[in-house]
């Protein structure tokens, strides 16, 4: 019996013979209590041992640092699966016994947990090291591009600053070579995941996911539909402007634009089109001492946490940008590649929003629910700040712009924003509906299925005779998947956010220019009203309790499509 088990089955007990006139509710309160006690002996140890081998892996790129990387979180994956532990959660949870609304929120979360890893234990082991494996292969990749050996930030600059066709191409093509490198391990995980999902009882992973992380697919299909009709017009009309602009820059029609000329790699950042280029504002700065700076003004320090990160290029580390949080206990860790560039001062900010979010956690709450409300309400904080990095009073008051210069570019700085916006908008809709059709159906022509969605969405005519699983090359799709759409979901929320911080809060008169700078009081009220709650409540409820509504897309629909 597992060791959790047999120690419950004393309490249980014991319980029983002290007292014969305890009530069945008051017994799986009891029991529940000694699960959880002997629940976070167990995995708060092994959780940060696990979250640290990760980190290290990721920053080495060592064949060893992934392994034990793998061997840990196969390790904590076994404590999830235990099927008598997975009993009596259910027992409990289908009894509707607990009246105490701190543990039933424990159950409600474990329960899902728990549930997601009820498969056979070698299955889910030969997942977690089949994933464990691409995410290496993703990490130590380099596109070779006329026999060298590139990074993806060496790609990225090619696409935003070539004018040669040709090079650009080549650029873009090389940086889908990771493709078929990976494309059948993640047909075969996503098969195998699904799997798994229907033996629960779920159509397919994709909804299963949703589901355990409490989103109603439905709901989600929606609310996406509904984002697509409100921004398409707007999109349409932009990417006109846009294409005309492109040809002209690159001497060719707009019909001739391809994939290689949206300066990156998968038109999921919005191309530089207008006079400003925010570039030149971050070209001679410390990203990170702006971070800091920034960060300390709102009363929400990073020192530490910028200590603990690692935040630079070196050989054979993970290419992207993550937050970690080691032990739900103020050891949170940043991973990014960082350059003097508006994208990197961007995705600093981000990366840091995501880190108070986890460092300013209410230490008083029990350590199951010391995480975001959900995923995407995290996202939504990231956002957040991410957005500073083109506001013009952000450059003046945080990054030391002059005024005048800053003014001068306040228009275009805003309209490079919304069409960020409204670009990103776009492709989320292409990997939330290739995923979730994905899912439904591995086998179809997945290749055609990522250029119809693409040309779609974001209105991009696919290469001539293209027949390639570029849709594998989107590190999110391999690796973390059905977790793409929290993405928007999180921008809707950012936008909510500053309405109500801007109007209820700091009382700004001007929300477009609004930056918080110096301003304390933005930092004590996401601290009370989004950080410390954690997972005690439903995250619409957290929602609905921290700006008067339920999540709602009005407020970014008023602020990027209006």
């Amino acid at each position: 019996m597992h060791r959790i088990m047999v120690i419950l089955a004393g309490v249980a007990l014991a319980g029983m013979l002290a007292s014969c006139g305890t009530t069945e509710k008051e017994n799986m309160t009891e029991e529940l209590k000694g699960f959880l006690a002997e629940f976070e002996k167990t995995v708060k140890p092994l959780s940060r041992e696990a979250a640290l081998a990760y980190f290290d892996a990721s920053i080495s790129g060592k064949e060893e640092d992934y392994q034990r990387s793998a061997d840990l979180e196969v390790k904590l994956s076994k404590v999830y699966s235990d099927t008598n532990d997975f009993a009596l959660l259910k027992r409990i949870h289908e009894a509707n016994a607990i009246d105490d609304p701190m543990l039933a929120r424990q159950l409600e979360v474990l329960y899902f947990a728990y549930l997601e890893k009820q498969i056979d234990e070698q299955q889910l082991e030969e997942m977690i090291r089949l994933q464990n494996e691409n995410e290496k292969k993703f990490s130590t990749y380099r596109s070779v591009v006329n026999g060298e050996e590139l990074t993806d930030n060496q790609i990225e600059e090619i696409l935003r600053s070539s004018t040669d066709s040709d090079e650009l191409k080549a650029a873009w093509k090389a940086s889908k070579e990771i493709g078929p490198v990976v494309a059948d391990d993640v047909i075969r995980l996503v098969k195998m995941r699904n799997a798994a999902a229907r033996e629960l009882g779920f159509d397919n992973y994709h909804a299963m996911q949703l589901k355990l992380s409490e989103q109603d697919p439905e709901e989600i299909a929606l609310l996406f539909d509904e984002l697509d009709q409100l921004t398409h017009g707007t999109f349409e009309d932009l990417k006109a402007d846009m294409d005309a602009k492109l040809a002209e820059r690159y001497g060719i029609t707009a019909e001739e634009l391809r994939p290689w000329h949206y300066q990156n790699r998968f038109f999921q950042e919005a191309p530089k089109i207008y006079d400003t280029d925010l570039d030149v504002f971050y070209r001679d700065q410390d990203i990170v001492a702006l971070a800091r700076d920034y960060f300390a003004g709102l009363n929400l320090p990073i020192d530490d946490l910028i200590e603990n990160s690692d935040l630079y290029e070196k050989e054979g580390k993970y290419q992207h940008a993550y937050c970690t949080n080691i032990d739900r206990e103020g050891d949170v860790r940043v991973v990014c590649n960082i350059k003097p560039t508006y994208a990197w001062m961007n995705t600093t900010l981000h990366e840091y929003g995501h880190a108070v979010y986890d460092k300013f956690n209410d230490r008083g709450v029990p350590w199951v629910l010391r995480e975001p409300a959900h995923t995407f309400c995290t996202e939504a904080i990231a956002m957040l700040f991410g957005r500073m990095a083109s506001n013009p009073s952000w450059l003046t008051q945080a990054a030391g712009v002059p005024a005048d210069e800053a003014n001068a570019v306040a228009e275009d700085a805003f309209k490079a924003l919304r069409l960020e916006q409204l670009v990103f908008s776009r492709w989320a809709q292409v990997m939330y509906r290739f995923e979730k059709a994905m899912y439904e159906n591995p086998d179809q022509d997945l290749n055609a299925l990522w250029w119809e969605l693409v040309e779609k969405y974001q209105m991009i005519r696919r290469p001539e005779g293209r027949n390639a699983p570029d849709w594998a090359t989107k590190i999110h799709v391999a690796l973390y998947p059905a977790y793409y759409h929290n993405y928007l979901m999180g921008e809707l929320l950012a936008s909510q956010l500053h309405a109500k911080i801007c109007r209820d809060v700091i009382n700004s008169e001007n929300p477009r220019l609004e930056a918080y700078v110096g301003n304390p009081a933005v930092g004590y009220w996401l601290q009370e009203n989004v950080f410390r709650p954690g997972a005690t409540m439903h995250w619409n409820d957290m929602i609905e309790k921290a700006t008067g509504e339920k999540l709602t897309a009005k407020y970014y629909a008023q602020q990027f499509v209006d």
